[in-house]
This record gives C-alpha cells, structure tokens and sequence, in this order.
C-alpha cells in the first residue's frame, strides 16, 4: 500500500509540477474573450503579449521590455509566486524521488526515506499554496479589471477573459497540493 501510495503521489506530482511549469513560461494567461467577430486572437502572459491572425494563423509576440522595469502588480506578484512555486515543486520532486521506496538509494534505512517522503509533501504543499495563491491573484484581478470597466460603462474594444494558461496554472496547483495530502496524511 505505502509503495503504490508513494509511486502515485510521485506520478501525480511530476504531472503537477509540469502544468505549474508550462503555465509559467506560457503567454496565455488573459485571453480576448469579445462576442464580435475577430479577425485576431490576443494573449497576454507573464512575460510576453501575442496575436494571431485568424484568416492566416501567423502569431506576433511583443516581449515586455524588460524584467525590471514598471510592470503592473499582478504580473509581478504572479511571476514571483510562480517561480517560487515552481522551484519548490521542483526540490520536491528531486526529494520525493530519493525517498521512494523503490529507488535504491538509503534503501538500509527506510525511516529517513519516510522523513524524505514527508518532508517532499510539506515543500510540494507550500509551493502548490503559493502556485494557488498566485494563479487565482491574477485571475481576480483579470476579474475586477473587468467589472470595474462593465460598471463604468466603458468599453475599449477587447475584453479579456481567463487565459488556458492560468487555467493550466490552478490546475497545476491542485494537483501539489492533492499530492502533498497524500505524502503527509495518508502516508503511515
């Protein structure tokens, strides 16, 4: 039970861990969502803002201008949140990974593979809660960004709506944190 235990957790954490790591690097975070025709798909990520062209799928991308410079709140709490999570899933995993039971190494002593196994859920935990906590800051904030427009009756002609990469990045999240439980809670 403990081996298909860990060997889930593992599975279920590698997997995590990629979506937290592609929704990262992806630029797809806030997304045109009008009802009009468009001509062009726009998204806007932590990095870069992208176009594509509906008619002939060609896709521009504007870098941001620099990592320092003045970027709004959300973006820079999001990418902060994210690379803090990212690395801590990543320490995790490599963790996680030695203190499998079928992974030989310490195999002479299983009570320090189980601490290893534990200490690998409480990391995966904290970085899923900062992953969470920073996918579902920028979605709110894409949300009242939004509103506030639709209240104030002004209408700028694009719209944005959740992108699949913030999507990407709470499914990610979860999926730690579900990990996490199962290394720390069930886990005897």
């Amino acid at each position: 039970m403990s081996a298909a235990l860990q060997m889930t957790a593992f599975v279920l954490a590698l997997l995590s861990t990629l979506f937290l790591l592609l929704a990262t690097c992806t630029d797809c975070w806030m997304v045109n969502a009008d009802d009009s025709l468009e001509v062009s798909h726009k998204c806007r990520g932590l990095w870069r803002e992208c176009v594509t062209n509906m008619q002939d799928g060609v896709r521009t991308c504007d870098q941001y201008d620099s990592i320092l410079a003045d970027h709004p709140v959300k973006i820079v709490v999001t990418r902060t949140l994210l690379i803090t999570a990212d690395l801590l899933a990543g320490l995790a995993l490599a963790t996680l990974l030695l203190g499998l039971d079928c992974v030989k190494f310490l195999k002479e002593e299983p009570r320090v593979k189980l601490k290893m196994c534990y200490g690998a859920g409480v990391i995966l935990g904290l970085g899923s809660i900062l992953g969470l906590v920073g996918s579902v800051w920028y979605a709110v904030d894409v949300y009242v960004e939004r509103a506030m427009l639709v209240s104030h009756n002004i209408f700028l002609g694009v719209h944005y709506d959740f992108g699949w990469s913030c999507w990407l990045g709470m499914a990610g999240s979860t999926g730690c944190f579900v990990a996490s439980v199962l290394l720390t809670c069930c886990l005897h």
